[in-house]
């Protein structure tokens, strides 16, 4: 049994101590009632016997009626969040639910995060191919999932490999990937097409018919990878650098098949070509985007 407030844990641990420590003075006072002669003893504990059981039900029932008054007063789920005691998590969530839960375009971590490698991380040698302190990325995300107001200006996330091993973890454990799962099969039959401005054009029309949540997290990452490129004389992360290290993050088959390998090398050929024509294929009007995409594959 565990829990998240004190002192629901302490309520909790006080009426089991007290149940325990009620019981053994029963237990001891019945041991204390038996006399060396067997028939007084036989006799009182056929006396006991009938009178303890009646007091163990007493008991049993007083128990069951303080548990029962106990659980009664906790407090429902919906208002502890509205407490702010306990809020649902960040990472591990659907992309859309979080989203709407914080009637945002994209996921307020994530936008955070871009933000504070934009300022800081730009230039900085293998950034996104440099694994931070895996302790510390670990201790970001609890911050994450539990405080509203995260402050990654703060000194003990300085270290800027943690905050983009932070994303890349976010990124890993939402329940459906960037690329949701109905369209892996798409992007890996648009990849292979041999025309390369069709190719792009299969691309951008694949792009623009993904859920609004996916559409606007993935510009906006993409958006960043590219600025991360144009740094690459100093963080020497190229587009195919990036490529190798989103691509199985950002886009995987909902279960895995002997074709694993080949995938892989078009996961990251997927992620190559979205950063080489970025402009092109993000560059569609608020109008295009209602009216869906144009062509199927």
């Amino acid at each position: 049994m565990q829990y998240d407030t004190e002192s629901i844990i302490s309520d909790w641990l006080k009426v089991i101590q007290d149940t325990i420590r009620q019981l053994d003075q029963d237990h001891l006072s019945e041991d204390d009632d038996e006399t060396s002669d067997k028939e007084d003893r036989d006799r009182k504990r056929s006396s006991s016997r009938s009178s303890s059981g009646g007091a163990v039900d007493s008991e049993q029932r007083r128990v069951r009626t303080k548990l029962r008054r106990f659980l009664q007063r906790r407090p429902t789920l919906q208002s502890v969040k509205e407490r702010g005691y306990i809020r649902d998590n960040v990472f591990g969530c659907h992309l859309d639910t979080l989203c709407h839960r914080e009637n945002s375009a994209v996921p307020r971590f994530l936008d955070k995060c871009v933000r504070v490698v934009d300022r800081r991380g730009l230039e900085v040698d293998g950034i996104y191919r440099v694994s931070g302190n895996l302790a510390v990325i670990q201790k970001l995300r609890h911050k994450a999932d539990h405080e509203e107001h995260l402050d990654l200006d703060d000194g003990q996330w300085e270290e800027i490999h943690v905050i983009t091993g932070a994303l890349k973890l976010f990124l890993r454990e939402l329940p459906e990937p960037l690329f949701p799962f109905s369209f892996f099969d798409k992007f890996i039959a648009a990849i292979q097409v041999p025309d390369y401005s069709q190719r792009v054009s299969y691309m951008k029309d694949l792009v623009r018919s993904l859920p609004l949540p996916n559409h606007n997290t993935m510009e906006l990452l993409f958006k960043h990878l590219r600025r991360v490129m144009e740094h690459q004389d100093s963080n020497r992360m190229s587009v195919q650098s990036l490529a190798i290290v989103f691509g199985p993050t950002l886009l995987r088959p909902q279960t895995e098949s002997a074709n694993m390998t080949v995938h892989m090398v078009f996961q990251s050929q997927i992620v190559e070509l979205l950063l080489n024509e970025f402009r092109n294929i993000f560059s569609q009007t608020q109008e295009e985007m209602s009216q869906g995409p144009s062509r199927t594959l």
